[in-house]
């Protein structure tokens, strides 16, 4: 019954039928299984589709296909990364996360890939991507040391200036305030919740409310991620002012 989980070799690959091009659609197979795999866990098409883009970046740097990859193809494609296009640490890491992922599908007996590789080529995928190769995660910001947070007088400036911008663009008499009252409050919310990007992006008023512990805040006082980051078990976070 393994061989029928979504992304499973048996669906993607019908028995019996010989291949005009065996190793190409073999790993476009592995590709769309992967995905299928992935949206059965659920994750979002943005990280199914970067995951992908990184597998293929590898795939065409060591010209071979993932039955072929080796330790030393995944350690040459992050020397290369890191020291040759100066990529951050985090880069490096997203390209290793996607690359142990893939591979891990690959390798697992429920999906039937080995048998597949083993049949149609005589060799099988392996992990390439292990603890001996991985960038340690030993913090949560893994920014460079020369980019840091603003201080309290660079935030005060910074809001400042988005307020001056109202300000500047209503006392003409022109169009356009509205829309920069809108990021300058944005801005504030932002950083008054923590909020990452996307977060900030898909807000809705109806995401604030009342918070019994910060009374100050009216209405305003604590606010619902609905699109926050996933967790193993999601759900709305909320994030008090």
């Amino acid at each position: 019954m393994g061989t029928d989980l979504p992304g499973s070799a048996r669906l993607q690959l019908a028995a019996g039928v010989p291949l005009l091009q065996p190793e190409e659609q073999v790993f476009e197979a592995m590709l769309t299984g992967w995905r299928n795999q992935q949206l059965a866990r659920n994750l979002a098409f943005s990280t199914i589709e970067g995951r992908e883009k990184r597998v293929r970046a590898f795939a065409r740097h060591c010209e071979a296909f993932p039955w072929e990859w080796s330790h030393q193809l995944a350690d040459e494609w992050f020397t290369d990364i890191r020291a040759v296009r100066g990529n951050a640490r985090s880069t490096l890491r997203s390209y290793q996360e996607a690359l142990r992922s893939f591979c891990t599908y690959l390798v697992d007996p429920a999906y039937g890939w080995v048998d597949q590789c083993q049949t149609r080529f005589g060799t099988q995928p392996v992990h390439v991507v292990t603890e001996v190769n991985t960038a340690v995660h030993v913090q949560e910001y893994e920014g460079e040391p020369t980019k840091r947070a603003f201080t309290i007088d660079e935030l005060e400036a910074f809001f400042d200036h988005a307020d001056q911008q109202v300000s500047r663009i209503r006392g003409r008499g022109r169009k356009g305030w509205l829309p920069a009252f809108r990021d300058a409050t944005l801005f504030k919310v932002a950083y008054a919740f923590g909020l990452r990007r996307n977060e900030t992006r898909m807000l809705d008023v109806a995401d604030f409310g009342a918070n019994p512990q910060g009374p100050e805040g009216g209405e305003y006082g604590v606010l619902d991620v609905r699109c926050g980051k996933p967790r193993r078990a999601h759900r709305p976070s909320a994030a008090a002012c």
